[in-house]
C-alpha cells in the first residue's frame, strides 16, 4: 500500500478525513435503523431460498476490504449450492447456476440486504469500491490499491455504470480473463475517480443515484 501509486489518494483521504468520520458514523446508524425495519422481510426472503431451493440461506464467499484484510461477506444465496466450484466467480447472463429465487433477489438487490451486517462490523460501507474475491485482488494494477485505503461498499459510481456487466462477460470465451482486463480496469477508473473527487454529501448522491439504476434509470 506504500507506493508512489497510492500515495496521492492517501492524501486526498487524509485531507479529508473528517468527511470519513461523519461516513462510518452514518453508516452505524443507517444500518442499525435499516436492519430494524427489514429484519422481518430479511426473515420471510430466507424462508423463500430454503423453499426453493437445497443449501444454506446465506452465501460466505471470502473477499477483500480495508488495507487488504479477508472478510467473508454476507449475501442471500442466489445459486446453486456450491456454484462456486462449477463456474467463475462472476456472474454471466442467463447463468444456470441462479436460482428462480436468486433471479428476482438480483434484479431487485435484495440479495445484498444481509450486508448491513458487514457495515457494522466495519468491514463495509455504504458506498465504496465493490469487494472484489481475492484472486481478482492479487492481479491488480498498483494504483488499484489505493481503492484499499477505505472499506469495500455495497453501491458505487462504478456499480452503477456497470449494473450490466454480465452481459458483457456473457459473449467472452474466457470469462475471467475478459473481467480482469477488460471489466475490472473499466471499474476501477470509477473508483479512483470517486476517491479524487471524495466527499460525504457526494457519496449520498451515489446513494440515491443505486435507487435510482435499481428502479431503471440508466447512466451512460
Amino acid at each position: 500500500m506504500r507506493t508512489d501509486e497510492v500515495r496521492p489518494y492517501w492524501e486526498i483521504l487524509w485531507k479529508k478525513r473528517g468527511h470519513l468520520a461523519v461516513k462510518r458514523m452514518f453508516d452505524i446508524i443507517t444500518a442499525v435503523i435499516l436492519l430494524l425495519l427489514a429484519a422481518i422481510p430479511m426473515i420471510i426472503i430466507a424462508l423463500m431460498i430454503k423453499i426453493d431451493s437445497r443449501g444454506p440461506v446465506m452465501y460466505r464467499q471470502e473477499r477483500v476490504t480495508t488495507y487488504g484484510k479477508h472478510f467473508r461477506i454476507h449475501k442471500f444465496r442466489t445459486m446453486i449450492q456450491n456454484a462456486d466450484r462449477v463456474g467463475t466467480a462472476v456472474t454471466v447472463s442467463n447463468d444456470n447456476r441462479i436460482t428462480r429465487m436468486g433471479s428476482l433477489l438480483r434484479g431487485l438487490r435484495l440479495d445484498e440486504l444481509p450486508q448491513l451486517i458487514d457495515v457494522l462490523e466495519g468491514n463495509m460501507s455504504f458506498v465504496g469500491t465493490r469487494p472484489e474475491a481475492a484472486k481478482y485482488v492479487e492481479q491488480y494494477r498498483p494504483e488499484f490499491n489505493a481503492t484499499l485505503l477505505v472499506p469495500a461498499g455495497i453501491t458505487s459510481e462504478a456499480s452503477i455504470r456497470y449494473k450490466d456487466e454480465y452481459k458483457l462477460l456473457s459473449v467472452s470465451d474466457d470469462v475471467d480473463k475478459t473481467y480482469v482486463e477488460q471489466v475490472l480496469p473499466g471499474k476501477m477508473k470509477w473508483n479512483l475517480n470517486s476517491i479524487e473527487r471524495f466527499s460525504f454529501f457526494r457519496e449520498m448522491l451515489t446513494m440515491l443515484r443505486t435507487v435510482l439504476a435499481v428502479i431503471g434509470k440508466d447512466y451512460d
